[in-house]
């Protein structure tokens, strides 16, 4: 195993499975390789196929709950009276719409996440976690990691099993949507920006799509708030320039934690954006579409059908992957969701609407946050969800000085979607692949980018 270990690493860093090190994060002197499973995970075909399926319907929701003020205000109205981050972002968008959106054409690159809930009878169901409508990362890295599994499975002496394992790229496929958004904004000089955070340690993730954007000749800059407060401004026609060019296309990959808004200048800077030209991925009421509260709205009954009217098949295909949510709103209802949670916290996750892992709340902790809160209107930041139990699989993660153990582990599923529409014409609307991430069973929650999951393979049974 140490030895086969040796050479999974070694395939990592031949491979481009990259990480910038937590001592230098803006500096690539000194890489490690991104941590991943020493052998892919077993995953039933039937459920992986499901979530394939089900992705362009998923794409197709965000888009018409971002095209729907009214659904995002009543969805929201609870939530921007108590949690101040969701509030800022909700007040861009009232502006925007006030003002009128200044581009028609939107871009989307979401991606799904979901987990096994393992059935009494042995068989698994696909429930969704979130829909990340946000900085959706590790497509690159995720286009990168088969070829590692398949070296590791043939050293081993699998190399049947080393076959199967499937080839993925969601870096082309999300490339080339931003290149199709590009080439309808209509001017050659203008550049792709990516927004990009102040620590940067998983920049080869995003490197895999700004390398699939050069080929196509398509110049990609990365800049931080920083630059945009100093240097951008909107000309009379409202395009966007950051340091002197102009910008075809927005690609956030920070701006969605409270923490990323370090000044005033930050959210004068988003609302610049907002109110340009340039396509935005995601544009500001997309990003609304994919907080926890919207999903949980989502499950309420009759609401997917307001969608989708007159298609029950794609209501009962997005349908079929809601776990149960349960609203903590002011008034029976959320008092009745607060009672099932305190008389039983191990069956529940309690969500704050945040992103980018590491914020969910498990087991007594639910009980303590919920005791504080629970005779306030502050009840409403959360939404309660039933906790998900998957079958665990035994594996070794390698990680940078952590040692070689086989652990009990659980894995979660990413499919990546991408859609572009110009006014009412949807111009493109694709499943581009997906992202297997496993972890201690041990771990209640967090990413790979939080340092707690590691990348991964399926292997389809």
């Amino acid at each position: 195993m140490e030895e086969l270990a040796e050479a999974a690493k070694d395939a990592a860093a031949l491979h481009g499975v990259l990480m910038r090190i937590q001592e230098t994060p803006n500096s690539t002197e000194l890489v490690t390789y991104a941590p991943f499973t020493l052998f892919p995970t077993p995953v039933p075909k039937a459920v992986f196929l499901q979530a394939l399926a089900v992705q362009t319907h998923y794409n197709t929701l965000v888009d018409k709950i971002s095209q729907d003020p009214e659904f995002l205000q009543e969805a929201l109205a609870s939530t921007i009276e108590v949690d101040d981050f969701t509030a800022r972002l909700f007040k861009i968008h009232q502006q925007i719409l006030k003002e009128g959106r200044s581009q028609s054409i939107v871009l989307g690159l979401n991606r799904s996440d979901y987990m096994l809930d393992q059935r009494d009878d042995g068989s698994s169901s696909l429930k969704q976690i979130e829909i990340n409508t946000f900085a959706a990362s590790f497509g690159g890295l995720s286009s990168r990691t088969p070829d590692v599994h398949r070296r590791i499975l043939q050293m081993a002496g699998r190399l049947e099993e080393s076959q199967r394992i499937l080839d993925n790229n969601p870096a082309a496929g999300l490339a080339g949507a931003v290149a199709k958004a590009w080439e309808l904004y209509g001017s050659e000089r203008a550049i792709v920006m990516f927004l990009v955070e102040e620590n940067q340690r998983n920049i080869f993730d995003q490197r895999c799509i700004e390398s699939e954007l050069w080929k196509r000749n398509i110049t990609t800059k990365r800049k931080r708030f920083g630059d945009v407060c100093k240097t951008g401004y909107l000309d009379q026609d409202k395009r966007l320039f950051v340091d002197g060019q102009e910008v075809a296309v927005v690609y956030f990959r920070n701006g969605y934690m409270p923490q990323n808004y370090l000044s005033e200048q930050t959210w004068d800077a988003r609302l610049l954006m907002e109110r340009s030209l340039a396509v935005k991925c995601p544009d500001i009421s997309t990003h609304l579409a994919g907080t926890k509260k919207v999903q949980q709205v989502l499950a309420r009954p009759g609401v997917l059908e307001r969608f989708f009217p007159n298609q029950p098949q794609v209501v009962e295909q997005i349908r079929a992957t809601f776990a149960g949510l349960y609203t903590l709103d002011m008034g029976p209802d959320g008092d009745k969701t607060v009672e099932i949670a305190l008389a039983d916290p191990d069956r529940y996750v309690l969500k704050p609407q945040r992103e980018g892992g590491g914020n969910n709340i498990y087991g007594s902790e639910i009980c303590q946050v919920l005791q504080r809160v629970k005779g306030t209107a502050e009840r409403t930041a959360y939404i309660l969800m039933d906790k998900i139990h998957p079958a665990p699989v035994k594996n070794y993660l390698l990680r940078r000085d952590a040692p070689l153990q086989i652990r009990n582990c659980l894995s979660e599923l990413g499919v990546f979607g991408t859609y572009v529409r110009q006014g009412e014409d949807m111009v493109m609307n694709e499943c581009v692949g997906h992202l297997l991430r496993t972890k201690n069973s041990e771990d209640s929650d967090g990413g790979v980018a939080a340092g707690v999951a590691v990348l991964d393979n399926p292997l389809l049974y």
